[in-house]
């Protein structure tokens, strides 16, 4: 169990406490253990008792709770309050809007146990007559009722990919002689995925066999040789089931997304039993499509014209553009970040803590900036040549300006300008916002452009195509966030960045040294937009990174001079 998912008991107890009415002193005592067990540099499996009741903000008590978690998977004192919690209540904690206090009020004023009355009483105009909600809460809690509906029984690949790919490995343990693959969203590496789908020449029956000895496990049979498995707490497994033959067949089949499909089969012949998928392309004269790009029909175009280029890999990345320390709201000091990405083969770390405006996160007022950047310049005399360089996140304001003044923002060597506060904007209000902060001659990389959280938060909303051609007009470089809750800007949007000759950056927004693993996940997202290691800014050599800064900086001493 990960020291997030040991974290979330607390929280939860916390919320509960919070709407049941319970001491709110207690209450707020698990809160913070929730967040100092977040922020431990080691995971608690690897802490002996000794070492874990040491930690700053843990102590024995809530030590032992930690290890009861572990122990048993339980937290007794959250089993009980959730026993005398509807179902409904616990479900509104996940609605944008309402936090325990309003949960409480909807509960036990209005006595609304389930998100089907909730609605009704939205649609009634209900809430917005109680005190402390109001018609604009009363419309976000709507939205948010029909964003989680659309969103229930969907997954983060990032969540599930290592679970499907350890399945696959164990089924073909376990049968030698047959063939298994992963395939659909999974194989096409889609940001949130439904099922777990695996193509296999195995029989129905010995599938069958497989899995029900599971407790509380539900199969389902489709005449069309489709096998569903349904285990408790697990991604719903759906399997395509094929003969040997046709394996290949069945795999290409079943990868390529609806538009896709229907394309190539308007133009191209689909072998009824081909001996691998690469004779499906070369039978068809075109260049083989990786998985993750057959989503539209026009790679199509591109793989008949033999213009396809090598999209960009994991090892492409050669620096760590945007991450945090212990100096605002990261677990890891910078030396730890430094020597950590410098471990792993890395040229260089653009440490971007946060901005003066994120008060939340401890954000750099101007005296800490300068001790921070003293500290840079001490480790990288003392790692090179390695190098830090020195950056900011900086807080678009509502206006659209940066929340620092030009003297400032000049000793950055890079800015990153990112939407934190007032998110629930209409488009007028959010483009505007945008674009003033792109023109900004100081902003170099637009950072998450819509503040998205995937399967929590819709974002809010821009217009790609002005943004891209702003910054496209400005030389301003366009996040691809990694975290796998944002991939933001969408990969839809990175081959129109491209033609109009944007930079972007795959950056992993990391809050400790383990968060550098999330521009994986960056890499995957930005292969199926067919991004490339020259348009990728973090895919830079320091030579490279260094010349670009260069450039920067010309551009915003002329640009503030205008």
């Amino acid at each position: 169990m990960t020291n997030y998912e040991i974290a979330d008991h607390f929280s939860l107890l916390s919320k509960l406490m919070d709407i049941h009415g319970e001491n709110s002193f207690k209450s707020k005592s698990y809160s913070i253990a929730a967040f100092n067990i977040e922020k431990l540099p080691v995971e608690i499996e690897d802490m002996d008792d000794s070492q874990l009741f040491s930690q700053k903000g843990i102590g024995e008590s809530t030590g032992k709770k930690i290890r009861e978690i572990q122990q048993s998977g339980k937290l007794d004192a959250l089993e009980k309050i959730m026993s005398t919690t509807p179902l409904g209540v616990l479900e509104m904690l996940h609605i944008k809007g309402l936090g325990p206090k309003k949960i409480s009020v909807i509960w036990k004023e209005m006595g609304i146990e389930t998100l089907g009355e909730l609605e009704y009483a939205c649609n009634e105009n209900r809430l917005a007559a109680i005190k402390g909600f109001g018609a604009k809460t009363q419309d976000g809690v709507l939205q948010s009722i029909s964003y989680y509906r659309k969103n229930q029984g969907f997954h983060l690949w990032a969540d599930v990919e290592e679970t499907a790919i350890h399945l696959v490995i164990q089924l073909q343990k376990t049968f030698t002689g047959n063939l298994f693959a992963l395939t659909g969203d999974m194989r096409r590496q889609n940001e949130v995925v439904e099922f777990v789908e695996i193509v296999s020449d195995i029989t129905k029956e010995t599938a069958i066999r497989q899995f029900e000895a599971i407790a509380d496990t539900v199969v389902e049979e489709d005449p069309n040789n489709l096998l569903i498995i349904r285990i408790p707490e697990q991604p719903v497994i759906k399997f395509h089931l094929c003969n040997t033959a046709a394996f290949y067949h069945t795999l290409f089949a079943t990868t390529g997304s609806s538009e896709f499909m229907k394309a190539f089969l308007e133009k191209y012949t689909l072998p009824a039993t081909p001996e691998n998928e690469e004779v499906i392309f070369t039978q068809n004269n075109l260049s083989y499509i990786q998985p993750a790009m057959r989503e539209t029909a026009g790679i199509l175009d591109k793989a008949a014209a033999h213009t396809m280029y090598d999209i960009i890999m994991p090892p492409d990345i050669k620096g760590i553009i945007h991450s945090h320390s212990t100096w605002s709201d990261g677990a890891d000091t910078i030396e730890t970040m430094a020597k950590a990405a410098r471990d792993k083969g890395l040229e260089y770390l653009v440490i971007s803590d946060h901005s003066v405006s994120a008060y939340y996160a401890n954000g750099l007022s101007p005296e800490r900036i300068a001790a921070q950047h003293q500290e840079i310049d001490a480790l990288n005399a003392k790692l090179a040549p390695f190098k830090i360089f020195k950056s900011i996140e900086a807080d678009i304001l509502g206006d659209g300006s940066l929340d620092y003044n030009a003297n400032i923002l000049n000793t950055f060597d890079l800015v990153i300008a990112s939407v934190h506060s007032n998110l629930k904007m209409m488009l007028e209000k959010a483009m505007s916002r945008v674009i003033a902060a792109v023109q900004n001659p100081f902003t170099t990389i637009l950072g998450h452009p819509t503040g998205r959280l995937l399967l929590s938060r819709e974002g809010y909303p821009i217009d790609h195509k002005m943004v891209i051609d702003a910054c496209a007009a400005h030389d301003v470089v366009i996040e691809i966030n990694a975290h796998p809750r944002r991939l933001d800007i969408d990969w839809r949007w990175i081959e129109y960045a491209m033609e109009k000759g944007v930079l972007l950056s795959i950056d992993p927004d990391a809050h400790s040294v383990a968060g550098y693993h999330d521009v994986y996940y960056g890499v995957m997202a930005a292969q199926k937009g067919g991004l490339t290691a020259r348009h990728n800014l973090s895919s830079f050599s320091l030579k490279e990174f260094e010349e670009f800064l260069a450039k920067y900086t010309a551009k915003k001493q002329t640009k503030a001079v205008a």
